[in-house]
């Protein structure tokens, strides 16, 4: 493999950060070696005990595949082509609107390296679960557990990758106590589409554990969570599928990502996948 660095372009470009993502690196996959992968870089050589320069070379090439080599093998957990086509047909959507909501509104990957379904746990809204429940937040509260039960949003307490289940065992386990566990549980989003668990009964689940049972399966129940979510949730009193089946991206953007949708640019972001694929 060639030396690479920050701009470089081509194939290898993309075997790189193919096993970066299979490793656990949150980047773009391409054929371009932008700053996203830059990061990526310097962080698993860091890791790795390499000399921390953004620079692919021999030893960090020869680190990077011997990693990939210890990988626990989910490739039947992956989405295939023949999921998307499955689930356009079913949902009357154009092939080339899947896969670019795929692309874009999915996290790359439904899973973490060694099997476990993509979390990001949210305190805020555990504190909003709890008071469902009838159980007071307040009598919860500490210093110990200021990390997964406060009031209003912040990022400052992610820690991201797999370590967010630590986070939610956390929450879990502040009380013995099954409506505790059962809103921990349904205030982390779950999957490659980011679908938060207190939504599995308006989506058909029996229970919140039947919706996470489905999440730990497979990436086509991620992609069948999320075909549930846009067709029974609504923005401006349409369905989010319709807006997808018409291309309204920015409608569909707005109901799907929230009111910060034009700041990250995802209408864009999708319009422009949607023509990639509908070559």
């Amino acid at each position: 493999m060639r030396i690479l660095k920050y701009r470089s372009r081509g194939p290898s470009v993309y075997i790189l950060e193919e096993i970066l993502v299979k490793l656990g690196y949150k980047l773009n996959v391409s054929e371009y070696f932008g700053k996203d992968t830059d990061k990526a870089v310097r962080e698993f050589q860091l890791e790795n005990n390499l000399v921390v320069d953004g620079l692919v070379g021999p030893k960090t090439w020869l680190k990077v595949v011997e990693k990939e080599q210890l990988l626990p093998k989910f490739n039947d957990k992956f989405l295939s082509e023949q999921d998307l086509k499955e689930f356009a047909n079913e949902n009357n959507l154009e092939l080339a609107v899947v896969k670019a909501v795929n692309e874009v509104e999915s996290r790359g990957k439904g899973f973490f390296v060694y099997g476990k379904p993509v979390i990001l746990f949210e305190g805020h809204v555990f504190w909003r679960q709890l008071e469902k429940r009838d159980v007071s937040p307040e009598s919860l509260l500490s210093e110990e557990s200021k990390d997964v039960l406060y009031k209003k949003w912040t990022r400052k307490y992610y820690i991201g990758g797999e370590k967010e289940y630590s986070r939610l065992e956390k929450a879990a386990e502040l009380l013995d106590s099954e409506d505790v566990r059962e809103a921990a549980y349904c205030s982390a989003s779950w999957g490659a589409f980011q679908i938060m668990g207190y939504h599995y009964k308006s989506l058909g689940y029996d229970s919140i554990d039947d919706f996470v049972s489905k999440m730990y399966d497979h990436e086509r129940e991620h992609l069948k969570a999320f075909g549930k979510f846009i067709s029974v949730n609504s923005f401006r009193s349409r369905k989010l599928i319709s807006w997808l089946r018409d291309k309204n991206w920015a409608n569909f953007a707005r109901a799907y990502n929230g009111p910060g949708y034009k700041e990250n640019k995802y209408d864009t972001k999708l319009q422009k996948a949607y023509e990639k694929y509908a070559l």
